[in-house]
Parts: C-alpha cells; structure tokens; sequence
C-alpha cells in the first residue's frame, strides 16, 4: 500500500507540473493577446503615410507593408529556417525574414527579386556572399539590412524617439533578427513590433526590451519616391518563376 501511495503522490506531481508548463504559458499568450493597446494619437504622435500606393489598392505602402506584416502574424506560421528549393516556404511555415518579404509583397514588391538583382549588381562588395543564392538570400537578415541601408530611409535607432518609430518601419536587432513596427503602442508610447522567432504572439511589445539584449542596428523606411532603378514588383505567379 506504502508503495502504490507514493507512485499515485509522484504521479499528481507530475500532472501538476504539466498543467503549469501549459497554463503559464497560455496565461501569457491570452494576456499579452488582449491587453489594452495605444495608438499614435494617443501621445499626439502624427502617423506618417507614403506618398506611394505601388499596387494600386487604394492603401499606402507603408500601411499595406503594416497590414501584410499582420497578416502573417494572423497565419501564425510555424517557425522553421529550413531551405527551400523554391526558395518559398509554405505560408504556414517562416521565420523572421519570411515576414518581411510577405509583408512587400503585400505592398506589391518583389522583395527576393530585388535583393537578387542588387546582389548581382554589387559583384560582392557589399554582401560578401561567396556563392550567392537566390533561393536563400533574401531570406538572411544580414542581406536585408545590407540592402536596406543601401535603399530605404535609414533612421534614428533611439527607442526613446518614440514618434520615430512608425508603422510599416523595418526593424533590425542585432544584425540578426528582424520585424516590422506596428501601429499598436505601450503605454509609454513604445510601438509593438511584428516579428518571428516562434513565440506565441507575433504582434508585441518587444522594441525596448529586445533592444537591451540586442542592441538595435538598423531602423528603415520604405520610401519609393526616392528609389530609381531597384524597384521590382510584385506579379502573380512570381513564386513559380524559380521553380
């Protein structure tokens, strides 16, 4: 009898220990889900917009860029850097950099194209990729931030400058992870970013906090009226023109 009453005590241990592994994490995710959120209005902070709307859907890129970011963190893709033969991974798959393209392509730009294309431009003098490869490049946080520091508006990388930080802004941590600023604020006016890296939430409050343990080392704005000849759009199709 001793012995059966141990096991049952060892096994309600356990069954209460996994009913926290699950419940804290759920806690959290519900949380940071339904929490109140701020907008820039809120600090008397004016939204900025693009003069552009590239796919003529009545929506500026920097908003479309925004909204195809969202979307993506909607599908709530499962996070796997595996390499893909068509370059693409299947929309319920991703990582970080899957993110970006995702969100371009919902602005109506050829993301991996015109990484392609500037990579081959640039005969390796500024990437510094020994073999390049257009089924992965565009999908390495190194190469965004080479190629938007090269093209896009380069901005404060301050986080305290918090009108600065503006929805459809590309983010870069580290040179090694890389998301795209929301609309949705703290209550200190810190805007929630748009990112994978396989936590429950894709939309959250992680700027500042991220920044202190990955200091932030690219901040962009995709401005068009002010790029000439890398601009490629985004066609139906163009994920089987790799294949």
């Amino acid at each position: 009898m001793r012995f059966i009453k141990k096991h049952k005590f060892v096994f309600i241990i356990i069954i209460v220990i996994i009913l926290i592994c699950i419940s804290v994490p759920l806690f959290f995710f519900v949380y940071q889900k339904n929490k109140p959120y701020y907008t820039a209005s809120d600090f008397d902070i004016v939204t900025v917009t693009s003069s552009v709307d590239a796919n003529h859907n009545g929506v500026d890129d920097y908003t479309d860029i925004l909204l195809g970011a969202r979307e993506d963190a909607i599908h709530h893709p499962t996070y796997d850097g595996r390499y893909w033969d068509t370059g693409y991974p299947p929309d319920d798959i991703g990582v970080c950099t899957d993110v970006i393209w995702r969100a371009f392509k919902n602005a109506g730009y050829d993301l991996r194209a015109m990484v392609d294309h500037d990579i081959q431009m640039s005969n390796d003098e500024d990437y510094h990729i020994p073999y390049p490869d257009s089924n992965i490049d565009f999908r390495r946080v190194g190469n965004l931030e080479v190629f938007f520091s090269k093209y896009a508006l380069n901005l404060t990388l301050d986080v305290n400058d918090i009108s600065e930080w503006q929805p459809g802004d590309i983010v870069v941590f580290d040179s090694r992870h890389i998301g795209i600023i929301s609309d949705r604020r703290n209550k200190q006016g810190d805007a929630d970013v748009i990112h994978n890296s396989g936590q429950p939430n894709r939309e959250e409050d992680v700027l500042r906090k991220r920044a202190k343990k990955d200091p932030i080392s690219g901040h962009f704005r995709w401005d068009a009226s002010k790029i000439e000849d890398i601009i490629i759009y985004w066609e139906e199709g163009a994920e089987d023109t790799y294949c």
